[in-house]
């Protein structure tokens, strides 16, 4: 079994990978890219999945229905299906991933993966 070279994007260990995606050695920063969008993509999907947690108590309690867990379980997969374009599945989208997510934070913003599966208002 591999380590795991993931590495939490928010800590302060993984500001040299931060700075690595500036690298003008493109392996390197796709390294880096890979390292920062792996461990951003675990840390979402779990935020994600709590969601789906919740409502499996929220329908083992009688808070929900079958249906409104049905429609929770369709809104995590297209939430999921967002994270994942957005995280890309190659080194060059991985990079660029993780330039868009360093710019986000330094505008003080972040994706919220949960709204962007909302149903569309009509």
């Amino acid at each position: 079994m591999g380590t795991d070279t993931r590495q939490d994007p928010s800590s302060p260990d993984a500001g040299d990978l931060w700075n690595a995606i500036r690298s003008d050695d493109d392996k390197t920063a796709r390294r880096a890219g890979r390292q920062l969008i792996a461990a951003y993509h675990d840390e979402q999907l779990r935020k994600l999945l709590e969601h789906i947690r919740q409502g499996f108590n929220q329908l083992d309690t009688g808070e929900i229905d079958a249906f409104e867990m049905d429609e929770l379980i369709h809104r995590y997969h297209r939430c999921a299906q967002k994270l994942w374009s957005f995280c890309g599945s190659s080194g060059g989208q991985w990079l660029q991933a993780a330039k868009n997510l360093a710019y986000y934070r330094s505008q003080g913003e972040e994706p919220d993966w949960w709204e962007a599966g909302a149903p569309r208002r009509r």
